[in-house]
């Protein structure tokens, strides 16, 4: 899966494809490449306000494409300290540097335990692997 898919080791991902890089008691969330691909080309992006409180699994942005529209979910609680302004002119950064300079929020944790919850790099390898295996068993 990591020859088709960008997957950054030192990463927390969901199932819902959010990736979290945690610093300190801070998290850093985007979406994924995979999910970047899949949705093809970005060309709008909803974000939270900063200093909104999220919990986890909950609406935090919207991301839209000339695909489809799809809810970005809180991978962790906490508060919103910061939004990636800069996606608001240029949506299609998320499309070219998705772990980079693409991320959507940064939140303060409220609850770090939560990050049992995510998995690891290798885990969301298996993860999209069995996804794709699902995937081609349909067609």
């Amino acid at each position: 899966m990591r020859d088709k898919y960008h997957i950054p080791e030192d990463y927390y991902y969901t199932n819902d494809h959010e990736w979290v890089k945690v610093e300190k008691k801070f998290a850093t969330v985007g979406i994924t490449d995979y999910a970047q691909k899949k949705l093809r080309e970005i060309i709008y992006v909803e974000l939270p306000n900063v200093n909104t409180k999220v919990q986890r699994k909950q609406t935090l942005a919207t991301v839209e494409s000339v695909k489809a529209s799809a809810d970005v979910y809180a991978p962790l609680s906490g508060k919103v300290i910061e939004v990636n302004t800069k996606l608001i002119d240029s949506p299609e950064i998320i499309n070219e540097s998705p772990y980079d300079d693409g991320w959507l929020v940064k939140i303060e944790l409220s609850d770090e335990s939560e990050l049992n919850f995510l998995m690891d790099a290798d885990e969301y390898a298996r993860y999209l692997e069995e996804l794709e295996e699902a995937a081609e068993e349909e067609e």
